[in-house]
């Protein structure tokens, strides 16, 4: 995946102090407007790329704060965070700052810098406020932000729904055309389903994605459908760990075998979900090992 210049984006319907700002195809990132103070939900992948975000909001701005949501702690959602003024508030979930202690944390930008030089200048900046449990509120006055912990693509995953305007910010938790389990652990499968079933349950107008580019909330039915058929045919294979291994090498379990690609999807694309579908795939093997129901 590449990425070109920033633009803002919308869709049908949505609210218009809801603005999209893409980042090519790597990742959109949200700017709120409310009646108190600005929102940002996520960084983007490198400082350049957040400042050129503040300005293409600028208008929107006014002398309203700036408060901004980390959603989760994967590099292409906060990596611009020192962009920010050091006195801008960085919100995330408590469990992001476990992910900053890991040294994988470092070692994914050292790897980073190595390939590419836009991320030369990142630093890493540790969010300023963090709450435990399942939710938080921010009180826009005339939007309320609420924050869910929504676990299973990462341990500290956010989403946000404003419920003035029945929109979920989802972020990684729904993906088009499917999310990534954090790993083959089933109490995270089970974690990312709930998710899944979450922001369904809300029901939403509109599910503002981070990667697919759509708000369309028929992706939330379609993400549970694709775990559900994988459930349903791992489900028919014999339970011994001989019998599990390799399954995404085989006839019936690849990605297409469960979901439709867009014809014109690029096959580097393609080849990214192929290989969220492979860490799916073992996961739901895991979980039918273990006699495990993740639905």
């Amino acid at each position: 995946m590449t990425t070109t210049n920033l633009e803002l984006a919308t869709y049908p319907g949505l609210d218009e102090r809801i603005i999209v700002i893409r980042a090519g195809d790597e990742v959109d990132c949200v700017f709120i407007v409310t009646e108190r103070f600005n929102v940002l939900v996520d960084t983007l992948a490198t400082p350049a790329l957040c400042a050129r975000a503040l300005e293409l909001v600028s208008a929107h701005i006014g002398d309203r704060p700036l408060i901004t949501i980390n959603s989760h702690m994967d590099w292409d959602h906060f990596w611009g965070n020192s962009a920010l003024d050091v006195r801008t508030p960085i919100i995330a979930h408590s469990a992001a700052i476990e992910r900053l202690r890991d040294p994988d944390a470092k070692q994914v930008l050292a790897e980073k810098q190595e390939e590419e030089t836009r991320f030369k200048d990142v630093e890493i900046v540790t969010p300023t406020i963090t709450f435990s449990g399942n939710t938080m509120s921010l009180h826009g006055g005339d939007l309320t932000l609420e924050l869910m912990h929504t676990p299973g693509h990462t341990p500290d995953h956010v989403a946000v729904w404003i419920p003035e305007v029945r929109t979920c910010l989802a972020v990684d938790a729904v993906e088009y055309p499917i999310p990534e389990v954090w790993n083959q652990s089933p109490d995270n499968l089970r974690k990312l389903c709930t998710s899944l079933k979450q922001i369904r349950d809300l029901h939403p107008n509109h599910v503002v994605l981070a990667h697919g580019q759509t708000a369309d909330p028929e992706v939330v039915a379609a993400n549970i459908d694709y775990f559900t058929k994988l459930r349903d045919a791992v489900g028919r294979v014999p339970a011994s760990s001989a019998a599990l291994e390799g399954l995404h090498e085989r006839s019936g379990f690849q990605l297409e075998d469960f979901v439709s690609l867009p014809a014109d999807m690029p096959e580097d694309t393609k080849s990214f979900y192929r290989e969220f579908h492979k860490s799916n795939l073992d996961a739901v093997a895991a979980a039918h090992r273990a006699d495990t129901d993740f639905l």
